[in-house]
């Protein structure tokens, strides 16, 4: 598991260290650096994939992450030409890599580094391992199969593009995290934990995946299951945008055995408030089970539900790490700055930074 990781001269950041726990929080304005964190865990692993992590540099653009060239990834106001990350374990391990800077190359070459091999048996590095970006996808009337990510490697794709292929192949086996079946269902397969926590976000919610061999696509519908019968069988396109946007994060959780990484991008798309609440409480709850997950959000409900789930004694307040990025100017420098809330057993923060989830409290004050 993560313990810390330290960035030097990249991007937004010149010099950052940041505390990672099983569940790490996010949060913050746009432009403030919440990516860059992410974006340096998918360069190591993008780079680790392609073979050249341990032996000759850092690829910035690929399957995972596109950065650009080495000068989109200095850090404006770096006073070294090289930048450098390092990670920390749990298992008290520590790796250092340093890479040069080439201002108009995609690749940059290692210059130094300090580390154990025994680094690459993190999960960041293997097939335990999802990453979601912000921009999944939505509504299909047929979506794409992929027989290598899926069946080799049990991959949803970045933007959850194979979620639909990965349910109609492991759709009856069973969750791994006995906690997070769902109260009341009748077994312990992916299809139906994923059932009935869809139903938490959409009373009833049902779904129908169809494999197409012929043509290497699946397709899928949805009914509702209302107190005396079940609803006709209705396209993805013509359910909204929600469920389907939703579904490859909640499939992730629930597929993802403990010792997972997960990366996830603001899980709270297109979701309405109790949604988010419950995905928060979902999040809290696989964490617990021993899955480590990053996540970026925006949602103040995503945030009050890890804080329930805390207060319900469903996940202790020492898991949890939260991070609140925010940006000024300094001796005409702009310079970018982590706060680190804390959060107590009872699921309160010991303080709540200028700009952190309080928009709601700002806006009553102007309607009183």
């Amino acid at each position: 598991m993560i313990n810390s990781l330290y960035l030097k001269n990249f991007k937004c950041f010149k010099e950052e260290q940041i505390s990672i726990g099983p569940l790490t929080l996010l949060s913050g304005l746009n432009g403030t650096g919440k990516s860059t964190i992410i974006q340096s865990l998918l360069l190591l692993r993008q780079s680790y994939l392609q073979g050249t992590l341990n032996t000759s540099g850092l690829v910035l653009n690929g399957n995972l992450i596109s950065i650009g060239t080495g000068q989109d990834a200095l850090n404006q106001n770096a006073e070294e030409e090289e930048i450098s990350f390092t990670v920390e374990t749990s298992d008290n391990y520590k790796a250092t890599w340093i890479w040069e800077y080439d201002k108009s190359s995609e690749f940059l070459k290692l210059k130094n580094k300090q580390n154990d091999d025994a680094i690459y048996r993190l999960a960041l590095f293997s097939d335990s391992f999802q990453y979601l970006t912000a921009e999944r996808i939505g509504p299909r009337t047929s979506f794409k199969t992929s027989q290598y990510s899926v069946r080799n490697h049990k991959q949803l794709g970045i933007r959850g593009e194979y979620t639909i292929h990965f349910i109609s192949v492991f759709g009856d086996e069973p969750i791994p995290n006995e906690s997070l079946i769902h109260p009341g269902t009748p077994s312990r397969s992916l299809k139906t934990q994923i059932d009935a926590w869809m139903g938490t976000i959409s009373p009833g919610t049902r779904l129908k995946v169809t494999e197409h061999d012929d043509i290497d696509l699946v397709s899928l519908r949805y009914q509702f299951l209302g107190e005396r019968d079940v609803t006709n069988e209705f396209r993805s396109t013509n359910v909204g945008f929600g469920l389907t946007n939703v579904l490859p994060v909640i499939t992730a959780i629930l597929a993802s055995p403990p010792g997972s990484i997960l990366l996830i991008e603001n899980p709270e798309a297109h979701l309405h408030p109790q949604g988010q609440f419950e995905m928060g409480r979902l999040i809290a709850k696989a964490v617990n089970a021993g899955v480590q997950i990053i996540l970026e959000t925006h949602s103040d409900h995503v945030l009050n539900g890890i804080r329930v789930a805390v207060k319900n004694q469903e996940i202790s307040d020492k898991k949890i790490k939260i991070h609140f990025f925010e940006r000024s100017w300094i001796t005409e420098q702009l310079s970018h700055k982590v706060i680190s809330p804390k959060i107590d057993k009872n699921g309160r923060l010991d303080r709540w930074p200028e700009g952190f989830f309080d928009e709601w409290d700002k806006s009553l004050d102007q309607l009183i």
